[in-house]
């Protein structure tokens, strides 16, 4: 099972060793879309392109915006470190297409935003008040991390770095290889799933292929104007069933 998990957190690249890490001991930084990617709610491609040229955030102004303690009741939210952030070059795929998708999953900011901002969210597992048992203290350790990162862009930025990764959903359907932290990862799977927010959304679940066994994660992304909005969830017990809606509802309402 060590094995598994250490290879696991490979699998979602150097930030999600960071991410279990934590969870476990307590940054700055397309085109087609694909009709099956994830459902959105976002006007058509015309519209999008239309919209007047957008002018991005501030990084004092986004780390305003992104999910804190305050919104995420239920949950342990910390500020992502420097040791946490990859820089996007770290990470590569054998499918040019599908780099997007690897970035959303290693709290790398889509595409080319103007500035970033990161959290870590871990899930705390509801208990009685008593001594835990070694069977719920193992299960708190698989309680769900999912890492938040908004971007905000210059001009229609947020909305090709939304279509890249709707796009990769399609071309990486059957799976890709992740290279990072000088590891070659094969993603088996990536799956749409039906969600809702901001002005266009989508969701996958992702399967990795660990020694032969899943391990299966979630990501989900919004647009909401020309902030994008990513959260990829993992666990040490190897799968995590439910996308993140809590967090993804929380962050929606203070973008707006």
């Amino acid at each position: 099972m060590r094995t598994s998990v250490r290879r696991a957190a490979v699998a979602a690249t150097a930030v999600s060793l960071a991410l279990l890490a934590t969870a476990c001991g307590g940054g700055d930084s397309g085109k087609a879309a694909g009709k099956d990617a994830g459902k959105e709610s976002a006007p058509a491609a015309s519209a999008t392109s239309a919209a007047p040229a957008a002018e991005a955030l501030s990084a004092a102004e986004l780390e305003k915006l992104i999910v804190e303690q305050a919104d995420l009741p239920g949950h342990q939210v910390q500020k992502a470190t420097a040791a946490d952030i990859v820089p996007a070059d770290a990470v590569s795929t054998d499918k040019a297409s599908c780099k997007p998708l690897a970035d959303a999953m290693s709290f790398i900011a889509t595409g080319k935003p103007a500035v970033s901002a990161q959290r870590k969210a871990i899930e705390v597992p509801k208990t009685d008040g008593a001594t835990a048992s070694p069977e719920e203290a193992l299960g708190a350790l698989a309680a769900p991390v999912t890492s938040v990162t908004l971007g905000s862009y210059q001009g229609q930025g947020a909305q090709e770095a939304f279509t890249s990764l709707k796009t990769a959903g399609t071309d990486c359907a059957a799976g890709f290889t992740l290279i990072g932290g000088g590891e070659k990862t094969k993603i088996t799977k990536v799956a749409p799933e039906t969600v809702s927010a901001g002005e266009e959304a989508l969701a996958y679940t992702v399967t990795t292929d660990m020694d032969g066994e899943p391990f299966v994660s979630k990501l989900v992304a919004f647009r909401q104007g020309n902030t994008l909005a990513t959260f990829s969830s993992i666990s040490l017990g190897g799968t995590v069933k439910t996308l993140p809606k809590t967090i993804v509802d929380a962050q929606a309402k203070k973008l707006g």
